[in-house]
């Protein structure tokens, strides 16, 4: 994937959209001033096949810039999306994050030919917040501005509405879900496929050392025969076979063995 990706950049790198994801928040905050004083503007925005087919081709486009949520939360889903988008792109390059991002609309806009209609809820959000959560998974963040978690907990708890919701929902949600993540499972399946084929090498190292450790011979700690001291204490403990020990190996501390 990455040779490929290479391959593609050098030849249309330059076509690439600098700042691609500026491009969409700002075209969402612009969408959602507008329609606070019409709210019949997003009805003609949202990504309709049957619409498209009779001539509204624009809505391939202004799918993207449709907002969710109320004031305040869309506020911070947009910031959120903005900080997320720029530091995926300022890690792979704007070529590689437009191939991304471009990955999960087409995918949308297949989901919509199959299932007649599509959004951009889990192309915005569950899309980009898995990318940055498999990449940069220690990043700590300030929930709420109040509770500091780890970027990976919230890709988990993504990745696991992302299953809840395509288990549960109708068809139209299930193409949605899987259309708009096709960009993460393009990028990092192969990411994954090492991490298993890792822990795979790591359960069977940790196995090998459990089975040579059982069959390792156990060393006997030697004790005194007479006082009971042990080399599990550090004592000096020696091999005696004088005519006083009856010619019989006896093991005796140093002290005893020089004087019995």
């Amino acid at each position: 994937m990455e040779r490929l990706l290479a391959r593609l950049e050098r030849r249309f790198g330059r076509y690439a959209i600098p700042n691609l994801i500026l491009v969409v928040v700002g075209g969402m905050a612009v969408v959602w001033a507008l329609s606070s004083q019409h709210p019949e503007m997003q009805e003609r925005l949202f990504l309709d096949w049957p619409a498209v087919r009779r001539g509204q081709a624009w809505r391939l486009v202004t799918f993207l810039f449709v907002p969710f949520g109320s004031s305040f939360s869309l506020l911070l889903n947009l910031y959120f999306m903005w900080w997320v988008g720029s530091s995926l792109e300022q890690h792979w390059g704007a070529f590689k994050f437009n191939v991304y991002y471009f990955a999960g609309v087409l995918g949308a806009i297949v989901a919509a030919m199959i299932t007649g209609r599509a959004s951009n809820v889990w192309l915005n959000d569950a899309s980009l917040l898995l990318a940055f959560a498999t990449l940069f998974p220690d990043v700590e963040i300030l929930l709420f501005f109040i509770l500091p978690i780890r970027v990976k907990w919230l890709g988990i708890l993504s990745a696991g509405a992302a299953v809840f919701f395509f288990a549960t929902g109708g068809w139209v949600t299930r193409a949605e879900i899987a259309a708009s993540l096709a960009g993460y499972l393009l990028f990092f399946s192969g990411h994954w496929l090492d991490v298993w084929k890792g822990r795979g090498v790591v359960v069977r190292q940790k196995a090998r050392r459990r089975e040579l450790e059982s069959d390792a011979p156990v060393l006997r700690r030697r004790v005194c025969a007479i006082c009971g001291a042990s080399e599990a204490d550090g004592t000096d403990i020696r091999v005696c076979s004088c005519e006083k020990c009856g010619g019989k190996p006896r093991e005796l501390c140093l002290e005893h063995s020089r004087n019995h």
